[in-house]
């Protein structure tokens, strides 16, 4: 692997990781939305990460190398799928969405599991932030040697 190819996984993570950020943003901010365009409550939505796979000419020119041909390719974010647990009833008689016993159905986002998540992807956020300066950092002292 070179120095480029550390950059690049690098950045997709981060990319994925942002996209990933912006999600739970979006869940925190909805977290009260109890009518969406669709009809009914907000839906939590999660990212769904997996390898990049290497494309083909990469694949060869490695092959050719005889470099590891198991060499991983980065991240990237292969859809966004809405959660699929149950909304919550709460007992609300004067909502405009109150059902006519006076419960209205709201967002299945937990605040305390979007904390969580907020952490954990800002930890991997500054980790392929840190692994893109030590790249540098590398580029930099290999440069500078005399």
């Amino acid at each position: 692997m070179g120095i480029n190819e550390a950059f690049e996984i690098s950045v997709e993570g981060i990319e994925a990781q942002r996209r990933t950020l912006e999600l739970i943003s979006s869940n925190i901010a909805n977290i009260n939305t109890t009518r969406t365009i669709y009809g009914g409550p907000y839906r939590r939505k999660v990212a769904v990460l997996s390898e990049k796979p290497l494309d083909f000419a990469r694949q060869l020119s490695l092959a050719q190398d005889r470099l590891a041909a198991r060499m991983a390719g980065g991240v990237e974010v292969v859809d966004v799928v809405e959660d699929s647990t149950p909304f919550q009833k709460v007992y609300k008689p004067g909502h405009p969405d109150a059902d006519a016993q006076g419960f209205v159905l709201m967002p299945n986002v937990n605040l305390a599991n979007e904390m969580v998540d907020l952490t954990y992807a800002s930890q991997l956020y500054n980790a392929n932030i840190t692994a893109f300066n030590s790249t540098k950092k590398m580029a930099q002292d290999t440069l500078s040697i005399q």
